[in-house]
């Protein structure tokens, strides 16, 4: 799967702006990245991405005590620290990069030495947008400098700020691996973002999951038709109170396109009804066509589900069903009495 990233942008609720969809196909945008030096735009970038400690302004030394007779010691310590941080700049520097990015701070010393050298300096990534980044540009993210020929560095062909809404975003285009995008969802209200959200995500599940098995069923409500009416005519030739139980199984299978019908706004029992009658002609890839309010035939229209997930539904529901079923009674204990305080502090 490409690695995908969700920004949420909240619309103004003035505007009543319903939820919409965009992205950038074949790049990614990263909003948590501060700051940085970039200027209006970053030309086929190579791009060391690091996590290190690129802040000096405070001398570190834990554990220990260090004591001088006058100030001029303790700019000495200063200066020696500046020198170290300029050798590390030096060092980063001979991975023949014009772009640095670091998760940690990068402070106002190693950001002059990267402007003076060309490089552009971007700090304070967050670690998952960092593993991201790193991934869809081919990089790896170093934390030490000594060997350049080690380390691999990542690549695209442009890097810009670009503006969604209130927000400033670093826009990643022609990267390593093209199939990589940003989605933004934006919407009126916090609600309907996270719904989408939601739904996004849904949808990259079932992806992934067909990805990982390929086998598809009719969707439409065509596949629960057919396990309803295989059901049911097992329940026909089951003597006892089996065959009620499966006739309520089958009955429960039928509600999935039942309720495909009523959320599209349908005659849920004139559609399902239909549905039924062209099962029982042997019109076996039948389903739902929401598109026109219809019945179709789910083959022609290439309406399939996954079948992993169909699998999982089905299991996780008649579980579900078990498990109350399992419950012989409820006993419920009477609330404890309130009584008069005769001990007050």
């Amino acid at each position: 799967m490409a690695p995908v990233n969700i920004f949420k942008h909240g619309a103004d609720e003035e505007k009543a702006e319903t939820a919409r969809l965009s992205s950038f196909i074949g790049a990614i945008a990263i909003g948590d990245l501060v700051k940085s030096t970039l200027g209006p735009k970053g030309m086929n970038a190579n791009i060391l991405i690091a996590n290190t400690g690129m802040d000096t302004d405070k001398i570190k030394i834990f554990g220990s005590r260090v004591r001088v007779d006058s100030t001029a010691k303790v700019a000495e310590i200063e200066l020696a620290e500046k020198e170290k941080m300029k050798e590390k700049v030096e060092r980063i520097l001979k991975h023949g990069i014009n772009c640095f990015i670091n998760r940690q701070l990068i402070y106002n010393y190693p950001e002059q030495l990267f402007a003076a050298a060309g490089v552009m300096a971007i700090e304070h990534a967050d670690f998952a947008g960092v593993e991201r980044l790193a991934l869809v540009t081919g990089g790896e993210i170093a934390s030490t400098f000594d060997h350049p020929e080690l380390v691999k560095l990542g690549h695209c062909k442009l890097i810009e700020e670009v503006m969604i809404g209130e927000d400033t975003l670093i826009h990643f285009s022609g990267v390593e691996m093209g199939e990589a995008c940003t989605v933004v969802l934006r919407g009126a209200t916090q609600q309907i973002l996270d719904e989408a959200e939601r739904s996004l995500h849904d949808a990259l599940c079932v992806l992934a999951q067909t990805v990982k098995e390929t086998r598809t069923v009719f969707g439409g409500g065509c596949s629960e038709m057919l396990m309803a009416k295989a059901v049911t005519d097992l329940a026909s030739r089951t003597p006892g109170k089996e065959s009620v139980a499966m006739e309520s199984f089958a009955k429960a299978l039928r509600m999935l396109p039942t309720i495909i019908a009523d959320n599209a706004g349908y005659d849920s029992a004139d559609l399902i009804s239909q549905l039924r009658a062209a099962h029982m002609e042997n019109k076996t890839t039948f389903g739902l066509d929401m598109n026109q309010g219809t019945i179709g035939d789910m083959e022609e229209l290439g309406i399939t589900e996954s079948f992993q997930v169909k699998r999982q539904m089905l299991l996780s529901a008649a579980e579900a069903a078990e498990m109350i079923l399992r419950v012989d009674d409820i006993i419920k204990a009477a609330p404890r009495k309130r009584v008069p305080d005769h001990h007050p502090c």
